[in-house]
């Protein structure tokens, strides 16, 4: 049997991650039908199927499950071996692709990504902003932003953006007249609050320090949103109280429609992370945005 076409085993590796041809084919900038071509050419070469197929969806069979928990490192290391080459360029080229967190996409990379790419032209840097904590690596990115992660011994991390971050608690005028402002955060129990919600069906609690002591509150109210745009925007029409990132607070309080409330209390907790694999190959597009989040234009 002969070796199959590197090009095949990549479109494999594609489809079988997007669980789609059209997904794959919008990742890659390939057709669906010439994936669909090398996943048939590589099957009819290895004599098994890899693939089932059904109008809805694409789902690695047995063989094909066991042919990608081999192959996809080993694609990553043929991909990073060749890119060695692009290290070697005045400005490496490429494509970095990033999973971040909401707030890094809204508040962060505006700020980071203009200069770096003013930089390096020749890079491409798609951004998935999600804030669900699905596996980043394996969903085919060079590498993600998260807060607060445990990261396993192969990764590594740098900090993205500022050190030091707070929530905020703040609500309407409005809204305080009619109900009052609280004097503990326990009182928020007797609130009208708006709460954000993960897409998993998550609902953080809201938590709270001062002098070392900490208060988890778990409140209800009118909204309930995987939005922060629209829990805001409910906040400053007096629907209820908000406790959100400060910095997405801040510009509402200064411009008077909402009112901080109990800053005293407002913790502080560790800014967010980039964190990819460390290998020792690593791609150049992602060496580069490394080096330049450690340089002067990287820190905050």
């Amino acid at each position: 049997m002969t070796a199959p076409d590197l090009a095949d085993l990549e479109a494999l590796a594609l489809v079988a991650a997007a669980r789609s041809f059209r997904g794959a084919a919008a990742r890659s900038g390939l057709s669906a039908s010439s994936l669909s071509d090398a996943v048939r050419r590589l099957e009819a070469r290895l004599g098994v199927r890899l693939l089932n197929r059904t109008t809805r969806s694409v789902a690695p069979t047995e063989a094909g499950l066991r042919l990608l928990e081999r192959l996809r490192p080993a694609l990553a290391e043929v991909r990073a071996a060749l890119d060695v080459v692009n290290g070697f360029r005045d400005s490496p080229t490429g494509t970095l692709r990033l999973n971040v967190p909401g707030i890094v996409g809204r508040l962060m990379l505006p700020r980071i990504l203009p200069p770096f790419q003013a930089e390096h032209p020749g890079i491409t840097v798609e951004v998935t902003a999600d804030d669900q904590l699905i596996d980043v690596l394996g969903a085919g990115f060079d590498a993600g932003v998260r807060y607060g992660e445990m990261l396993e011994q192969d990764m590594i991390a740098v900090p993205l953006g500022p050190r030091v971050q707070r929530y905020a608690l703040a609500a309407a005028p409005s809204y305080l007249e009619r109900h009052g402002s609280p004097g503990h955060p326990r009182d928020l129990l007797g609130h009208a609050c708006l709460r954000y919600r993960f897409l998993s069906g998550a609902r953080p609690a809201w938590e709270f320090e001062r002098a070392g002591q900490v208060v988890r509150v778990d409140p209800s109210g009118p909204l309930l949103a995987n939005s922060i745009e629209m829990i805001l925007a409910g906040a400053a029409a007096g629907l209820g109280i908000v406790f959100s990132f400060e910095d997405l607070v801040a510009p509402l309080i200064a411009e008077g429609r909402l009112v901080a409330l109990l800053p005293d209390w407002w913790g502080e907790f560790p800014g967010p992370f980039l964190y990819c694999h460390d290998r020792r190959l690593m791609p150049a597009p992602l060496r580069a945005f490394i080096d330049h989040l450690r340089g002067p234009h990287g820190r905050w």
